[in-house]
């Protein structure tokens, strides 16, 4: 078969792949690979000809298997992958279609009939270094990208910040994160829409610290990184810190609070695949942390507010109940021993009721949750 399927691309991701040939093109099956780690939902790749010669694939039959081995087993209906042909716009496929085999192992089925030479694939749209660098640059220099320390593997771990702040200052401040799951890119999106809209304030604009790519190893390999091996970036938040990023974080925390009058945190997440009633935010637990608990909700209640019945679940604010297999601190508890506000914002993969989630409408999203801030500051 002269078309391969080709994971060595940003992000790159799929295992136990087959391409066969068929009547006008090809099918190609194959399964989220999980990189080491206990859970799979990701996948992203690049099908071509072997020769990289421009002819078009024509008809491309993928088939998605293990979907009962991914995270929470989601119904083919419920996943809407995006792919771009020669490298152009992103584009979403329609829903799934949900093929059983005889020993009932579901697999989910999608047909693009393509002129395209080249086509990539991916769970959601991608988002990585070259997005970040290109929301520095559309921003007019607002945001000043900084490495405030290395990765577990020696990548740079980069920061964006509005301005140093100053001992002492009284201008209120947020410290913003994203993608401590490698590929939850809906968190991303959300949270590169926000920072454009903050932007637009210009010194009326809080203090904001971010980290966009917290989990910069597992974005740049591929990684789902939901509990990955050797601990869960979102459950490394103990003292000490159970990963080198996290103790970067946590230091970068204590440098920001002291230059500014901290209001709290957010950290940008995505769900499970089968979600799709909207935004929602887990927040501290009120056992433990009960004052930070309510300071939480009701910013929760804002960010419900601005966002409306088109973007935000109900109930927006939530508290985890879910076992982990860690059940060690997160960013939220971490914020929330040092008396401030937090919570952990969901955003769908696909689709919000039947609302089709595009960049346009994350960014959306990141707008509202900008002006709930500015109004609630």
């Amino acid at each position: 078969m002269s078309v391969i399927l080709d994971t060595n691309v940003p992000h790159g991701n799929a295992c136990d792949i087959c391409v066969e040939k068929m009547s006008g093109g090809c099918t190609v099956t194959f399964a989220a690979d999980p990189h080491g780690g206990p859970e799979t939902l990701w996948f992203c790749f690049q099908l071509r000809h072997h020769d990289n010669r421009d002819r078009p694939l024509g008809k491309v039959r993928l088939v998605l298997k293990h979907l009962d081995n991914m995270l929470t087993a989601p119904k083919p209906e419920t996943i809407r992958p995006v792919y771009r042909p020669n490298g152009e716009t992103w584009q979403r496929l329609d829903a799934g279609r949900a093929e059983v085999l005889p020993d009932g192992r579901t697999r989910a089925v999608w047909e693009i009939d393509t002129h395209a030479c080249r086509l990539d694939v991916a769970t959601c749209y991608p988002y990585g270094m070259g997005e970040v660098e290109a929301l520095v640059r559309e921003t007019g220099g607002f945001w000043q990208a900084d490495t405030i320390g290395v990765s577990q593997a020696g990548r740079p771990l980069v920061r964006l910040s509005n301005a140093p702040g100053a001992e002492g200052s009284d201008r209120p401040g947020l410290y913003l994160t994203a993608r401590q799951h490698a590929a939850e890119t809906p968190g991303s999106w959300v949270l590169d829409g926000l920072l454009r809209q903050i932007a637009t304030h210009g010194e009326k604009a809080p203090l904001i610290w971010a980290v966009p790519l917290t989990n910069i190893d597992g974005v740049e390999q591929g990684d789902y990184g939901k509990d990955n091996f050797p601990y869960d970036l979102n459950r490394a938040w103990g003292v000490p810190a159970m990963r080198h990023e996290v103790l970067i974080f946590q230091r970068d925390i204590t440098r920001w609070r002291r230059r500014c009058r901290p209001v709290g945190g957010i950290d940008f997440h995505g769900p499970s695949l089968h979600e799709a009633t909207g935004c929602y935010a887990f927040l501290p637990k009120p056992g433990t942390y009960t004052g930070v608990h309510e300071a939480s909700r009701r910013w929760g209640d804002r960010l419900a507010a601005a966002l409306g019945s088109d973007y935000a679940a109900d109930p927006f604010g939530r508290v985890a109940g879910y076992a982990s297999r860690w059940e060690t601190p997160t960013f939220c508890s971490h914020m929330a021993s040092l008396g401030l506000p937090a919570m952990s914002v969901e955003t769908p993969y696909s689709q919000i009721e039947q609302k089709v989630l595009t960049p346009a409408e994350y960014a959306e999203i990141g707008r509202r949750i900008a002006a709930a801030v500015m109004e609630g500051l």
